[in-house]
């Protein structure tokens, strides 16, 4: 776990440095909020221990530029415990808020507690982003097919149409259908570029095209998609 801390006190970071460390944790410091910001951005932090008075930028600052861009767990540390300050430290993005001076045993403890809900929110949001279904699965976030680990090149109109198909297992979906759903209600094409969308996306998705085992058609009706889908990790 990378954990960045940020405090213009050198002796203070010095000692969070060697404690954190000691627990397994890789520790990178800044001692202003500019820095703080220009680090976030450029590297990948678990959690971050943000200062809130510094010198030039605020950590109250700090905090709503990185909130810009990342949902990286921010623990704010301050000197004042005003109910008032830490409603404003979360209003400005924090997770988390520890009052100086501070045990070294509970900010530890608030770290681990706070990756670990982190961690679960992050497989949960990554988990709502992945249909799967033997061994295709549609990354909807990515707008990415993969097949056996590979990821598979697919046009945009190709993927749309089977991430429709693969998130209603079992619907028949007409041509006429399709193309509304699909193309919208505008497109003056003819319903023969279903079909070639089709065949395409079984050439490309199915092991064997000729006998498909997901993209099945319902003869004078149109297409479904065959098997029950799953969210995964």
């Amino acid at each position: 776990m990378n954990i960045l801390v940020v405090d213009d006190e050198q002796l203070l970071i010095k000692g969070i440095r060697f404690n954190l460390e000691g627990e397994g944790y890789t520790v990178q410091a800044a001692y202003d909020g500019q820095t703080a910001v220009d680090l976030a951005r450029q590297e990948h932090f678990d959690l971050i221990i943000l200062d809130w008075m510094m010198p030039g930028m605020s950590g109250s600052e700090a905090c709503m530029k990185i909130r810009e861009f990342s949902d990286v767990p921010i623990i704010m540390l301050t000197a004042r415990s005003e109910d008032a300050d830490k409603l404003m430290g979360f209003a400005c993005g924090a997770d988390d808020y520890v009052t100086k001076p501070f045990n070294i045993l509970e900010l530890k403890a608030r770290i681990r507690a706070l990756l670990r809900r982190s961690g679960s929110a992050h497989q949960q949001r990554r988990s709502r982003h992945i249909i799967k279904a033997g061994d295709l699965a549609l990354d909807t976030e990515r707008r990415v097919a993969v097949r056996d680990g590979q990821i598979i090149d697919l046009t945009a109109k190709e993927y749309d149409l089977i991430e429709l198909l693969m998130k209603n297992p079992g619907r028949v979906y007409s041509r006429d259908s399709l193309m509304n759903q699909v193309w919208g209600y505008s497109y003056a094409g003819d319903y023969r570029t279903v079909d070639v969308h089709i065949r395409r996306l079984r050439e490309k998705l199915e092991k064997t095209p000729a006998e498909p085992a997901y993209i099945m058609t319902k003869w004078g009706v149109g297409y479904y998609f065959a098997g029950e889908n799953q969210p995964t990790i």
